[in-house]
């Protein structure tokens, strides 16, 4: 190290920061950037009853914001109190703070943006002749044109302080952020106009609409209609929005809304619970799409978290969790049968060779059963054969099918390779990876006929031992039972050492220190029921995969339209365990394209 490093610093008194350098602190945590003055000053325009908001934008915010509304004004004489620290109208008391339905109420957020940038405020209510204008940097007071609202204008964004301004991107990377910030608005305030403009030229517009219709007008048509609604009510909570399709996640987590009372946050404890609905369709790394609007009671979550009000914190975290899951979780669990997932016709374009030979076509298709399955206990054993389906007869009874004209995957005409069955329903052409849905079928029912049963362990010869945290070694000897719910024996072997006794037997082979580890992690943060949830459908995934009919076994048509009315009833049924899909539809516009009919 250098000497300078190595000298020790001579001590300097306590005393207060300027008043200057305290709004430098104070504007770092506010203002980032130009999307955080954008997203400051839309809350404002917000809190005044904007029905209509314009948002003029010069370099990308970098040069100048100049944010629009026609809300209430502010009056003349409350202008230069509006650019102090921590004056407000939002709220004047402890109880109010805690009970907070406005979008600002820190009354920092003006202050922090006029120490690092040149500001001013023209603002008229409905009882002054004419507007008054403020200029943050002399306390200039003059009189100026404009309608009943209020007018912000930010220019030179961190003119005072160069080193932070080298930070900023490129103006179009600036601009994005802008974008975004207005869009998050946009999509929780479809009552309000929302505009912008960039060196003159519209950038983005969301006129009035419905709710429903500002979600297709701000995410577009192609998330609405791959995306399903998503409605729960418990008491004092309720969450509505939609989930996107898992077959329409996405590489980047680019496309997640979460609101909380009206108001955007990122919050981990949601972004888990979401998550963990998508755990059993989901394939890969995928990120999934979704828009969620959380309302509920004020008094039962804290918005006063951080300066930039994007992170909030519930009073009972651990059911705002569960209901997450549970309203996304039942939002994707009804299966698409009846709906088109079309797959375009260049990605069907026929092979060079010859189809194999289909199968004659019955002149009546018999009625079939259900999917007949191994019994749960066999298949935990181990013992059995992959799960077969018995011929018509030796089956047991079922729900009664519907008419043969109501199948929503139509019936079954022919197998392709012994991985494939085709079948023709009323739009076209449904192609089925037989495995893939019949290993959903499998895990579905193994996960009905096993919800509360305990993981089967498997004692070790010598356990495994390692250091363990305090609140590592707590979370094991409090939730000692949850863990051999597991399989897991996990306990303190001595001061600050966690000893792992026994582990799940279906998991031999894997690092029992980093599952005693992940699992203690997630009992100490998330609720017990769900975490042994998860691991359990793990486990459960896996035997379905090894219990589901495999490729290259040659089916009947009454075995293929058996597989057909089970995939119909079963949820999820439109991935497989591992979020790969299990059908699609060729329409008869696809085919008729692949031949030219028509031109």
């Amino acid at each position: 190290m250098s000497a300078v490093l190595d000298s020790p610093r001579p001590r300097r008194p306590i005393r207060e920061l300027p008043d200057e350098l305290v709004s430098q602190i104070a504007a770092g945590e506010v203002v980032e950037r130009p999307a955080s003055v954008v997203r400051e000053l839309v809350d404002n325009a917000l809190d005044a009853g904007a029905g209509e908001i314009v948002v003029r934008l010069t370099a990308g915010g970098i040069r100048a914001i100049l944010v629009e509304d026609d809300g209430c004004g502010i009056p003349a004489a409350e202008l230069p109190l509006a650019l102090r620290r921590h004056a407000t109208s939002k709220i004047g008391s402890l109880e109010e703070l805690e009970n907070v339905a406005t979008m600002g109420f820190r009354g920092e957020a003006l202050a922090a943006i006029a120490s690092v940038a040149e500001l001013s405020i023209a603002s008229r209510t409905a009882e002054a002749p004419h507007a008054q204008r403020l200029e943050a940097r002399s306390g200039e007071l003059a009189p100026a044109a404009r309608a009943v609202g209020t007018s912000v204008e930010v220019r030179e964004l961190f003119f005072a302080t160069p080193a932070r301004r080298k930070f900023l991107k490129s103006e179009a990377t600036e601009l994005a952020h802008c974008i975004e910030a207005v869009r998050r608005h946009a999509l929780t305030r479809p009552d309000v106009s929302f505009t912008v403009w960039h060196d003159g030229k519209l950038a983005q517009q969301w006129r009035r609409a419905g709710a429903e219709q500002r979600v297709r007008d701000v995410l577009h048509d192609e998330f609405v209609s791959a995306s399903r609604e998503v409605a729960l009510e418990l008491g004092v909570l309720r969450i509505r929005g939609r989930a996107g399709l898992p077959e329409a996640a996405r590489s980047r987590a680019d496309q997640q809304y979460v609101y909380v009372n009206g108001r955007f946050v990122r919050d981990r404890l949601i972004a888990h619970g979401v998550r963990s609905a998508y755990e059993d369709v989901l394939h890969g790394a995928k990120q999934p799409s979704y828009v969620l609007f959380i309302e509920i009671a004020p008094g039962l979550v804290d918005v006063n978290v951080h300066p930039t009000k994007i992170e909030v914190r519930f009073r009972d975290a651990r059911e705002v969790h569960q209901a997450v899951r549970r309203a996304v979780d039942a939002a994707l669990a009804v299966s698409r049968a009846g709906e088109a997932a079309v797959v375009p016709a260049a990605v069907a374009a026929p092979a060079a060779t010859p189809l194999p030979s289909a199968r004659p076509w019955p002149a009546t298709t018999p009625q079939q059963a259900a999917l007949g399955l191994q019994q749960a206990a066999v298949l935990f054993a181990q013992e059995a054969p992959p799960a077969a389906w018995p011929t018509a007869a030796a089956q047991a009874p079922t729900p009664a099918p519907l008419p043969e004209g109501d199948w929503p995957l139509g019936r079954a005409v022919a197998q392709i390779a012994g991985v494939y069955v085709l079948a023709e329903n009323s739009q076209g052409l449904v192609i089925v990876d037989m495995h893939a849905a019949h290993e959903r079928i499998v895990y579905e029912r193994l996960k009905a006929n096993l919800a509360d049963a305990a993981i089967e362990s498997q004692p070790l010869l010598i356990p495994a031992t390692f250091p363990a945290t305090p609140a590592e070694v707590a979370t094991a000897e409090a939730q000692a039972d949850n863990l051999a719910r597991l399989g897991l024996d996990v306990a303190p072997l001595s001061p600050g050492v966690l000893a792992v006794r026994a582990r799940p037997a279906a998991l031999a082979g894997g690092d029992v220190v980093e599952l005693a580890r992940s699992v203690l992690a997630e009992l100490a943060q998330y609720d017990a029921s769900n975490v042994i949830q998860r691991a359990q459908h793990e486990l459960l995934a896996t035997m379905a995969c090894h219990g589901a009919v495999r490729a290259n076994r040659q089916l009947t048509l009454a075995e293929m339209n058996a597989l057909l009315r089970d995939m119909e009833r079963t949820e999820r049924a439109d991935q497989c365990n591992h979020g790969r899909p299990t059908w699609r539809v060729l329409t008869m516009k696809d085919l008729d394209g692949l031949f030219w009919r028509g031109r």
